[in-house]
């Protein structure tokens, strides 16, 4: 048996964090270091050189060779160089170990090899990677050995954003100097930054890993193309929060010890809905922080799976018919003296600067609502929005019984004189205690949920970068925040253009929110009756990156220009088309490779034995029937495939842009669901044994 993990022990033993800082730099130093996290204060090159060779020191002690310097291109993954410290050898054969200030401050990758969206043409290759010092250097061990990973920021030699965490830096700043005037209003005068705080749920599954190297879909294309469903799924619901698997358990162990290391605050852990799902949350952090720490749990999950002999699968749809994977993005906003803006307290219709926010809040969302919901869209979520297992694709929010009736004394009355109490829930047993019971449910419909203290953002995809909804909503809410406090800073008479503005915004928006069932049809219908946009997929959602209102946004608080708006959308359509291309191909490569040859020759065998029967004068009516079901539906099958093949060939051939998106989704991707429908049929059919993959079954019950 393993020796119990020491978590106190192990808990940032690999982080370059405060506390190594305070240690291993001069006071000076140190002070400097902090002034320029805390206040963004410029670091000059000779105090980046102290902190850059004790950063070396550390790492080398903690058995690093290389560096690198740790970003996030377009690609919605990360992106590392890996340098290794020795510089040029000395003339006693020995070799010298440095890492300078400006190694550690500045990288130069390629730029014209990530994408750009026309921001950088082939022959223009500079860029470069500054160090995000607000997010602390880690030391990664893996097959590679021990890499000192510097979380950057990447930009182009023009300065356009390259990446998602300079755009995620400047809505970080925008978001705080609004809220601080909106505190200034009410008399705070010592709060000096206002942080968004972020908590990603990562949701993923885990599947055998010699049964995924026989399923070319999931190795193309990270989800399956094909597959019916198992006589058993998720009806039972005894999946979810059910004992964890030993194989499972082992492997959860070792994600823990592995974040923790890096200073990943993984907190909660269990099975999710679908049989071989997962779900891993960690504790709130700063919001650049929780992007790379989330990047860091993708990564884990992955690496570690592979050492368990599984793989981990983050597509937000792997496997049609069962629960696929979300990342609920969980979002707040906090002084830096400890004072959460969306605690509504005890009495939240007393508490007048909690209802400015909140209905400065509902203001952004409403106007906002397309722009939030691009912020979510891949393809992958498309086959999960509003499937009755994720929200649905249209924006509202979720208050909950007790604010929504504070919101309805607004708008009635101009004035909210009373809040909801909570109560207690007898549990009618005299063991158990009774147990205090919230003032609200909670509402798992939902796309934006008022949860407590906090707003839950539910429908970001589990492979994507929180960053992007992040940016959209640090944005959208400094944008109200902005408007409120341009209007009461210049009225006369605070309180009461306070008290109009309030019940203003409630009124003006109140369209936004909604405590039903997001997925029943009335709501789709409500909703086009308040006028809501219901944008079903990601090639009708791009078009919001550009909208002129988004664009005065982005540029009033230089989050994103123009230009990187427009480069964006572009990556966006190019990337839908490259994905939906990638699964129709290999669709056909798998159709045409292994279900049509395979059923062939089941079909072959089938006839022999009807040859056979017929010979020895039996009945033969049951083997007939099943060998005119089988050839009918190869029949469909090829004629789906030839449809398949021509629409994604006269796709390919287009120019890359939003008209080759829209032709893949309207066309190419019905082609495929046609393709798949006769071969699933087929898998209920055919013997196991000439079934050309494993099944759903077996990827999803035997892990």
């Amino acid at each position: 048996m393993s020796e119990p993990m020491k978590v106190a022990e192990i808990f940032g033993k690999d982080v370059f964090n405060d506390t190594v800082m305070q240690e291993r730099l001069p006071k000076k130093v140190y002070k400097d270091l902090k002034k320029t996290i805390e206040e963004g204060k410029e670091l000059d090159l000779a105090t980046a050189d102290v902190i850059a060779h004790e950063m070396k020191e550390w790492a080398i002690e903690k058995g690093a060779t290389h560096y690198t310097h740790w970003f996030q291109p377009l690609t919605g993954v990360t992106a590392e160089k890996h340098d290794s410290f020795i510089s040029a050898p000395l003339s006693n054969g020995k070799v010298l170990m440095s890492f300078s200030g400006k190694e550690l401050i500045k990288g130069e990758p390629d730029a014209s090899s990530f994408p750009s969206g026309g921001l950088r043409a082939t022959f223009e290759a500079r860029g470069y990677t500054a160090w995000d010092c607000t997010s602390p250097a880690f030391v990664r061990h893996d097959a590679a050995g021990a890499t000192l990973c510097i979380p950057t920021a990447f930009c182009s030699y023009t300065g356009e954003a390259l990446d998602q965490k300079t755009p995620l830096l400047r809505s970080m700043e925008a978001i705080s100097e609004q809220s601080l005037r909106l505190l200034r209003l009410f008399g705070n005068t010592t709060s000096k930054k206002v942080t968004p705080s972020v908590g990603p749920e990562q949701e993923y599954f885990l599947v055998d890993a010699e049964k995924f190297m026989e399923r070319k879909d999931l190795i193309y294309t990270g989800r399956t193309l094909f597959g019916a469903m198992p006589p058993k799924g998720q009806e039972l619901d005894d999946h979810y929060f059910g004992t964890i698997r030993q194989r499972i358990a082992g492997f959860m162990r070792d994600v823990n010890e592995e974040l923790w290391k890096v200073g990943v605050t993984a907190k909660t852990q269990h099975n999710e809905v679908a049989p071989a799902q997962h779900e891993l949350a960690p504790i709130y952090a700063e919001a650049n922080v929780a992007v790379d720490h989330n990047h860091i749990v993708m990564q884990t999950l992955k690496r570690v799976a592979c050492q368990h002999g599984m793989k981990c699968l983050l597509h937000e749809k792997p496997f049609a018919g069962v629960n696929g994977s979300g990342k609920h993005n969980n979002w707040s906003l906090t002084t830096d003296d400890g004072k959460n803006l969306l605690e509504p307290g005890r009495t939240p219709h007393e508490n007048i600067q909690f209802l400015l926010v909140l209905t400065c809040i509902l203001k952004a969302v409403d106007i906002h609502a397309d722009l939030l919901r691009e912020s979510a869209a891949d393809p992958g979520n498309d086959h999960r929005l509003g499937a009755n297992e994720a929200p649905p694709a249209i924006i509202s929010v979720f208050l909950g019984e007790q604010l929504e009736d504070v919101l309805e004394q607004l708008i009635s009355t101009g004035e909210a004189t009373h809040s909801l109490k909570g109560g207690k829930l007898e549990t009618g047993v005299r063991t158990l205690p009774d147990l205090a019971k919230d003032a609200t449910d909670r509402n798992r419909t939902s796309p934006f949920a008022f949860t407590g203290n906090k707003f839950e953002f539910r429908m970001v995809g589990s492979r994507d970068s929180v960053a992007g909804p992040n940016v959209v909503l640090n944005t959208i809410v400094a944008e109200a925040f902005s408007e409120a406090c341009d209007i009461l800073e210049a009225s006369d008479d605070f309180e009461k253009a306070l008290h109009d503005l309030i019940k203003k915004y409630a009124i003006e928006h109140q369209r936004i929110v909604f405590n039903g069932n997001g997925y029943s049809d009335e709501w789709i219908e409500e909703a086009e009756r308040r006028g809501l946009p219901n944008l079903k997929s990601m090639v009708e959602a791009i078009p919001a990156l550009t909208e002129e209102k988004t664009v005065e946004m982005f540029e009033k608080f230089k989050v994103f220009t123009k230009t990187e708006l427009e480069s964006r959308a572009e990556i966006k359509y190019e990337n839908y088309s490259k994905a939906i291309n990638i699964e129709a191909r290999t669709m056909i490569d798998m159709a045409s490779k292994q279900f049509i040859p395979s059923v062939i020759k089941y079909t072959k065998s089938l006839a022999d034995t009807v040859i056979a029967v017929k010979e020895a004068g039996a009945d033969m009516s049951v083997q007939c029937e099943l060998l005119s079901e089988v050839s009918a539906l190869l029949s469909e099958v090829k004629k789906a495939l030839d449809i398949l093949k021509t629409v994604t060939e006269k796709a390919s051939d287009m120019e890359e842009g939003e008209m080759q998106a829209r032709y893949y989704h309207f066309h190419v991707v019905p082609a495929m669901e046609a393709l798949r429908a006769p071969v699933d049929k087929l898998e209920m059919i055919v013997d196991k044994e000439a079934w050309p993959m494993p099944s759903y079954g077996d990827l999803i019950f035997e892990v």
